[in-house]
């Protein structure tokens, strides 16, 4: 029997351990009340969503669709001045950048804009702003697509792996969007000849075990042509899963239709891949849809991008993945935003994403915590941000770095 004198000076540190656990997650514990979620903030995007639906003259059934949803997206400024109360002067600057830059959002996604908030992190991905005619510094294809694209619609960086895209259409244009040079006044799908082509040079490259659908956004397709895709990719032997890159998700959940659902699951493994920014974007609809393609088997994944004004703080980014945990979505990258001409505004140090990356080390769970990529230039890949944690290494032993920065020895032979 364990000695109980022992065992009470044991519990009696646990206990100190314990409260010292405590109070390092007390800041967060008090900063995460602050930030505005769409699960809490569900009741006051309804009463938007009724005023939209009460502007375009439509109900429930309209709204739902998402067929509706996307040729009633928003492009024009008259509609943002009524539905958000906008000044003269925010409507004239929207117009000056619309005649560079297009711009249209899905009603859904207007529905989580808070008019109150000029701030709002929703509205800053969503609604064009004047900055994004002062960036004099990026380019149109920082990561240099152009050059990696050995055959129709194909962009391939890497060994086994590559790119099909198959559309340029999506339900929003996000303000960051790092493929704007490819948004055109008309919605296309990539030809089916180019397509073809792609599926082609698929087949004579057997080292490719993983193709990723997207563009644009690969749930902008079809029903119809998203099986045929999948099928092509099915009957192609090296091919062990198929990825669709999606932010249709985010930007419009009720795409996720029960038909959608029943062409995902006659392709496992297939794998989504959304794009969340921030916990305003987990709404009630998307956890519904989420569930419907988790039930499908669809494996959901999130690829976050660092935005400045949006989620540049470790208390939002943690928050934003604990509320995607709930929903079934895995963290799976967070980006360093791409020098894309316009954006300049997003953009934050590299170093803001490092310290985000430390406070989420050993202060949340593993499920929670992401990978921090910086793409390198001219399409070389992605590449691993990581706080340092290793201080030394000697023959025998190592100094490792521990997420409190507690610095020690740790035993280095086999």
């Amino acid at each position: 029997m364990p000695d109980r004198k022992v065992l009470k000076e044991q519990r009696e540190t646990a206990k100190i351990r314990a409260e010292e656990l405590k109070k390092i997650i007390e800041p967060y514990l008090q900063a995460k009340e602050q930030i505005p979620d769409g699960m809490k903030e569900w009741e006051n995007i309804l009463i938007r969503q009724e005023k939209i639906k009460k502007h375009f003259g439509v109900g429930d059934t309209e709204w739902n669709d998402w067929r509706w949803q996307v040729t009633r997206r928003i492009y024009r400024v008259e509609t943002l001045v009524k539905l958000l109360g906008l000044t003269l002067e925010e409507a004239e600057n929207i117009r000056k950048v619309g005649e560079k830059y297009r711009w249209a959002l899905s009603p859904y996604y207007l529905s989580l804009i808070d008019p109150k908030d000029p701030h709002c992190p929703v509205r800053r991905q969503a609604i064009p702003s004047f900055e994004e005619l002062m960036d004099s510094g990026g380019k149109d294809d920082p990561m240099g697509e152009e050059f990696t694209s050995p055959a129709p619609a194909v962009t391939r960086r890497y060994p086994d792996r590559l790119i099909i895209n198959v559309t340029n259409q999506c339900a929003m244009y996000c303000r960051h969007c790092q493929r704007r040079r490819n948004i055109g006044e008309v919605d296309r799908s990539t030809p089916r000849e180019q397509l073809q082509a792609a599926l082609n040079y698929v087949r004579q490259n057997e080292e490719i075990r993983d193709v990723l659908l997207t563009g644009g956004d690969a749930f902008m397709l079809n029903n119809e042509l998203i099986d045929w895709l999948l099928t092509e990719l099915d009957n192609i032997p090296h091919v062990e899963i198929k990825r669709l890159g999606v932010r249709a998700l985010v930007t419009m959940p009720m795409r996720v239709t029960d038909a959608l659902c029943s062409v995902l699951e006659k392709h496992a493994p297939v794998y989504v891949n959304a794009q969340f920014n921030h916990p305003m974007e987990v709404t009630p609809a998307v956890a519904e849809a989420c569930r419907k393609l988790t039930r499908a088997g669809v494996a959901l994944g999130n690829q976050a991008v660092l935005l400045a004004g949006v989620n540049d703080t470790a208390h939002i980014m943690k928050k934003l993945n604990h509320e995607l945990l709930k929903i079934m979505v895995r963290p799976y990258y967070i980006f360093h935003a791409k020098a894309v001409k316009g954006t300049a505004h997003f953009r934050t140090r590299v170093d803001v994403g490092i310290a985000i990356m430390e406070e989420l080390r050993g202060f949340t769970s593993g499920l929670a915590i992401p990978t921090f990529i910086v793409n390198a230039p001219e399409g070389y890949g992605k590449t691993p941000m990581l706080p340092e944690y290793l201080v030394s290494m000697s023959k025998d032993n190592i100094l490792i770095r521990t997420w409190e920065n507690r610095v020690m020895k740790y035993e280095n032979k086999c």
